[in-house]
């Protein structure tokens, strides 16, 4: 029968819908398996991830403004490890490590099937586990959880590199390998390794040093070039003949390296020591400072060779700030590691800064229209309260006029003005102008008028801080030593103000040995005033011109005396030779201008004390004065007030000044009681009543 002759021939079937065929047993039991299989794999990789957080632990570098290093602190392992950033790596280099270590890198999942069947094989044959097989992914696992060298730990490799080829990117990974891979000592990674052998990061490198680099992780201890120049040579060399095989070197090339000299271990930046070590304590990889690395390096220079000069115990500190934006361009802690205390940061020191405040002590007399510089200040002996300054000369020069005192440092003007400006007013002065006046004993006593001859605790930073105002029109800002350090600026004293001293600063005697900046070309008008602190403990020079502010201490880290050592004798040197280094930026110093007559009304400093009556200050009254057996040069005389001439009595016999030094000197004949008395023009007088012995 044909199908035409078919029964169904002229009739077409309808079929519906086709039904799902339902799942067997079995099939739902595999579908679960592999589903729970998945789930349980999942959870695992959740709750074991690889320890991705230890490629994290960097070295942190600290950079100069322009990029350049400073300093590098190891991770808290002691290891050398620096980030490994591919675009700041030779491309070349980067192709040629994948094509030896990981061929097929950017194609398989973190496993190479071939190449661990390859090495699968070889352990068949050899009985022993052979790295062939591993891929970069796997090294980096190894790297992150070191484990020897067994079967258990390649498969516990493989599983740690699926996991991490599900978490990073494959840069991300070959980043991460160039940043663990070993290199012998404590060098981790391909930038440490370059700074190290190369110094200099792997911007670009030649056909040697990409073999040395590449072939160092493969044997990092054996092959160290500090240590074993041999087998460095012949690994680096038989990496460039794998190259040319390669194809991607000729045969003269790697010829060519192969005579190329090996390098060594070079030790790592050290610059900035202390600032960098404080700034590193961020957690920051990458620190970037407003230093400058040239002129770090040139004045922590001048700062070892000066001390040089010195007792051992002795150290020097530099600060070297640009008044615009505050930024420090040089912070020298102290005068190396091989000087005692050479560790410590003598620029945040608490010190005594001697006479370094006096500037601000006028600068607010002007600022406020106590003084000007016209003024007269008298220059004699007097007793403020319990208080009796005197001149580090122990001379006195009558009347002075404010820009001579401050020119010449005199002790009784400076507090004769602060007595005026009041000192709790000069105190807060100072601290809103970014400086924190530490006082001895705070708790129990108000400032004290000794405050005008260091009576304080200051560091160098905010002395330079203050000095830094001067030079910004009396403009008060806080040291900046990064770029987003920022702070709301603070009035301190009048344009005005700062103007003129400075420019009464810039007048100040030159240094001894150093013409006037007048009489040198090209050489800076530095402003400086010096400081010595109580018993020769520290030596200051702050400095103001073009655009900088320098700040130098010399002293001894542990606060011993140093007797004879002042401020003008070893800080000034060191202060002018440091402004030598600078280049002028900013605005330079105003020129000097002439002292115009005192204004009205102050022609003198006007007194808190109204009393002209004169008044003995020394020898205080009831007081026991002991005087070597046999000395000569007698006792001077001082007093305060009353109307000149003053005549001196001592036991009723009138004392005459001496021709030389226009003092009057009482020389007692022998031991006992007397009375001194002091007498002025007006027949005013004062007496005391002491007792002389002889030792």
């Amino acid at each position: 029968m044909t199908p035409g002759n078919s029964s169904a021939s002229g009739r077409r079937i309808k079929r519906g819908p086709r039904a799902a065929l339902p799942l067997s047993r079995a099939g739902k039991r595999i579908a679960g398996a592999l589903i729970a299989l998945m789930l349980a794999v999942l959870a695992l990789d959740l709750a074991f991830p690889p320890p991705l957080e230890r490629a994290r632990v960097l070295s942190p570098v600290v950079l100069d403004r322009n990029g350049q290093w400073l300093q590098a602190f190891t991770t808290p392992q002691g290891r050398w490890r620096l980030a490994a950033r591919l675009d700041e790596i030779d491309p070349v280099f980067l192709r040629r490590v994948v094509q030896v270590e990981d061929g097929r890198f950017w194609l398989h999942p973190g496993v190479d099937p071939i190449a661990l069947g390859r090495a699968s094989a070889n352990f068949a044959r050899t009985g022993r586990v052979s790295s062939g097989g591993s891929t970069i992914t796997m090294q980096v696992a190894r790297l992150l959880e070191p484990r020897p060298r067994t079967v258990s730990s390649k498969l516990t490799e493989i599983v740690r590199a699926l996991q991490i080829e599900r978490r990073m990117s494959k840069r991300e990974i070959l980043a991460t390998y160039l940043q663990l891979a070993p290199y012998g000592g404590n060098l981790e990674g391909v930038r440490a390794a370059a700074r190290a052998y190369l110094e200099r990061d792997p911007l670009w490198l030649t056909d040697a040093e990409m073999a040395l680099l590449i072939a160092l992780p493969q044997a990092p201890e054996a092959r160290r070039p500090d240590r074993r120049a041999d087998a460095a040579r012949a690994a680096r060399d038989a990496m460039l003949d794998r190259f040319a095989r390669m194809g991607a070197i000729s045969a003269q090339r790697a010829a060519e390296g192969k005579s190329e000299p090996l390098p060594s271990r070079a030790p790592f930046p050290y610059a900035a020591a202390q600032t960098s070590q404080r700034l590193a304590a961020s957690g920051e990889a990458v620190v970037r400072t407003t230093l400058d690395a040239a002129l770090q390096a040139a004045l922590e220079a001048l700062a070892q060779r000066s001390a040089q000069a010195l007792e051992t115990q002795a150290s020097v500190a530099i600060l070297a700030v640009e008044i615009e934006g505050r930024r420090v361009r040089a912070s020298v802690g102290g005068a190396g590691r091989a000087r005692a205390g050479g560790w410590l940061d003598m620029t945040r020191a608490v010190r005594s800064p001697g006479s370094t405040l006096k500037p601000f002590i006028y600068a607010l007399a002007l600022s406020d229209g106590i003084a000007a510089p016209e003024t007269l200040l008298n220059d004699a002996p007097r007793r403020f309260g319990n208080y009796l300054p005197e001149n580090f000369d122990r001379r006195f020069h009558g009347d002075v006029r404010l820009y001579e005192a401050l020119q010449h440092s005199l002790n009784v003007p400076a507090v004769q003005t602060l007595e005026r400006i009041g000192a709790a007013r000069f105190e807060g002065a100072l601290a809103n102008a970014y400086a924190r006046p530490r006082l001895p004993h705070r708790e129990t006593s108000a400032p004290g008028l000794a405050l005008a001859l260091g009576g304080v605790g200051l560091t160098l930073e905010e002395l330079v801080t203050l000095y830094a105002a001067l030079g910004d029109d009396g403009i008060a800002r806080p040291l900046r030593y990064q770029e987003d350090d920022a702070a709301r600026p603070r009035r301190f004293v009048r344009p005005q103000a700062a103007r003129r001293v400075l420019e009464i600063l810039e007048d100040a005697p030159s240094p001894r040995g150093r013409a006037p900046a007048d009489l040198i070309q090209g050489a800076p008008r530095v402003a400086f005033k010096t400081g010595t602190s109580y018993g020769f403990r520290d030596a200051w020079a702050i400095g103001v011109a073009g655009g900088y502010v320098v700040g130098v201490w010399v002293g001894r880290p542990d606060g011993a005396p140093r007797p004879g050592a002042t401020g003008r004798s070893e800080a000034v040197p060191i202060l002018f030779e440091a402004f030598d280094n600078i280049a002028p930026s900013g605005r330079s110093a105003p020129a000097m201008a002439r002292n115009d007559p005192a204004p009205p009304g102050l022609e003198r400093l006007a007194q808190s004390d109204r009393s002209n009556a004169p008044q003995i200050l020394f020898p205080p009254a009831d007081a026991e004065v002991f005087l070597p057996e046999g000395d000569t040069r007698g006792l001077s005389l001082a007093a305060s007030g009353g109307r000149a001439p003053l005549t001196w009595y001592a036991q009723g016999d009138a004392l005459a000044e001496e021709e030389t030094s226009g003092r009057v000197i009482w020389r007692p004949h022998a031991a006992g009681f007397y009375d001194v008395a002091v007498v002025d023009a007006d027949g005013r007088s004062a007496r005391v009543h002491v007792r002389v012995r002889r030792q």
